[in-house]
């Protein structure tokens, strides 16, 4: 026996050596970030990262410990003045959310806990269940329907998209795969769709050509004659029609499919129903948009996101499925090592149903909490507000824009989204398309504000998406006030 095996063993943790100190620093790190998100406005929407910073994140890998006072400290200096900018009042780029102080004091909870919610019998999957029956409520959804919280909704549209093809194919697909059906499967959407759609497509094995893009009108609405007959020529080419996709907000411009038309088309063509809705279903909280979103209820599968127009810290989506057995027929999978049910006693039992058999995912994260807190804090009523607030926005937004004589609206504002440019008469379109291009940018790197651009029947615009609850109407105006004046600075 050697004189190191007569050593007591000397065993390791990650916890900390000194439980006060930890403390104190946790503490530390909760009033930077209250400070940080007070006064978020003396800050610029986004802030180009120097090279100098950008260097220390190609250090080698750390072999040895450092404090974690170091850390935080590096973290500080290095990361926190860098973010992407959403959580700012002049953010209204693509569509993201702005998080919120208890949103981010739930992450610290749900971290703390580090529970995994594919399964159990533990508190957290009672919360996520109390989550999406309180989603279903606010949608209109059947009680009985099935429903899962996401990474988002890209996410949600894939499993949603997945119990679709499943359900309606003619054969057993997860035993026999797509190329033992006799017809090749089609769906429909507008050409204005998301492109997690394609994505979702293409992972599931039906190919970009099986997604029919459908064009839409002067609203950018998907056209309902063109969608009948794009299904009714499908079918007599030998195609299998299985799905039509409605959009309840299109990223590009905010436009509403005439969801109504859409369920009584896939009623009456015997279709699955998917809405991707992934921030303006949640429009249906504003009285004034509800009538716009009526045929969202009818949906045999819905996907939405709660870090966009319910501003909680990303991630957290939501699929919900009308008919539970067909979502769980999708996705339940049971080996031995995970067997649970609910007669069984202890941990593997109980009486809810794990979620794990209507996901991709086995390993989940306490997504739930920060909706169950922000929900409990804020109450339904002032999400509601907040919606309405921000399609107020937008729509002073466009009124500025149509007493500009220098801006003018490239499509019109269905819901909480302005596509505009900067115009001049003596200009090319190829010009203005390059000065627009170049105001985006000026913008972003000036620290006025963050829109981002898109190509609207060939002009390039700048889009603004109000998702935001820290936005003010001044802000508004103090935006078309620097557009105006960067327009004429760069044609000068």
């Amino acid at each position: 026996m050697t004189k190191d095996s007569k050593s007591p063993l000397h065993e390791e943790t990650l916890d900390p050596e000194d439980w006060e100190r930890t403390r104190k620093i946790g503490h530390r790190m909760v009033d930077d970030v209250i400070d940080y998100l007070a006064n978020i406005r003396q800050r610029s929407p986004w802030t180009p990262i120097p090279d100098k910073i950008k260097a220390n994140f190609s250090k080698p890998l750390p072999l040895d410990p450092e404090s974690l006072e170091s850390v935080y400290s590096e973290f500080t200096q290095t990361i926190m003045p860098y973010p992407m900018g959403n959580i700012h009042p002049r953010f209204w780029g693509w569509i993201l959310g702005t998080g919120t102080v208890t949103g981010a004091f739930a992450e610290f909870l749900s971290g703390a806990m580090n529970t995994n919610t594919g399964g159990g019998s533990h508190a957290a999957n009672y919360v996520e269940k109390q989550v999406i029956d309180w989603i279903k409520e606010i949608m209109s959804y059947p009680p009985h329907a099935s429903g899962v919280l996401t990474s988002g909704c890209s996410a949600a549209n894939l499993i949603g998209l997945a119990v679709a093809r499943n359900t309606m194919a003619t054969c057993g697909v997860r035993k026999k795969g797509l190329s033992q059906d006799s017809k090749r499967m089609v769906l429909y959407a507008s050409e204005e769709i998301h492109s997690s759609v394609q994505k979702a497509v293409e992972l599931m094995g039906l190919g970009n050509d099986s997604l029919r893009r459908i064009k839409v009108d002067d609203r950018f609405q998907i056209c309902i004659d063109a969608l009948k007959d794009a299904v009714s020529d499908d079918r007599k080419n030998g195609y299998n029609p299985f799905c039509i996709i409605g959009a309840a907000g299109t990223t590009n411009t905010g436009s509403i499919d005439d969801l109504s038309a859409v369920a009584d088309l896939c009623k009456a063509e015997e279709l699955w129903f998917h809405v991707d809705g992934a921030y303006g279903a949640w429009a249906v909280l504003d009285p004034a948009m509800k009538q716009r979103l009526k045929g969202l209820e009818k949906a045999d599968s819905l996907a939405l996101d709660l870090h966009k127009w319910m501003y909680m810290p990303y991630e957290i989506g939501c699929i919900l499925v009308r008919r539970e057995e067909f979502h769980r027929e999708a996705f339940s999978l049971t080996p031995d090592y995970l067997a649970h049910d609910k007669g069984m006693r202890g941990i593997s039992g109980g009486e809810l149903s794990w979620f794990s058999d209507y996901d991709i995912q086995l390993s989940r994260s306490f997504k739930a909490l920060k909706a169950w807190m922000c929900l409990k804090e804020h109450g339904i009523k002032r999400y509601s507000r907040l919606i309405q607030q921000n399609i107020s926005q937008i729509n002073y937004l466009s009124n500025l824009i149509k007493h500009s004589s220098e801006l003018e609206l490239v499509a019109p504002v269905s819901l909480n989204i302005a596509c505009f440019r900067f115009v001049a008469p003596e200009l090319s379109e190829e010009k203005l398309n390059r000065i627009n291009e170049r105001i985006v940018i000026e913008l972003q790197e000036r620290g006025i504000a963050v829109l981002t651009g898109t190509i609207i029947k060939g002009k390039y615009a700048l889009r603004a998406a109000n998702t935001n609850h820290r936005s003010r109407r001044e802000d508004f105006k103090f935006l078309v006030d620097e557009i105006v004046r960067l327009g004429k600075e760069i044609t000068a």
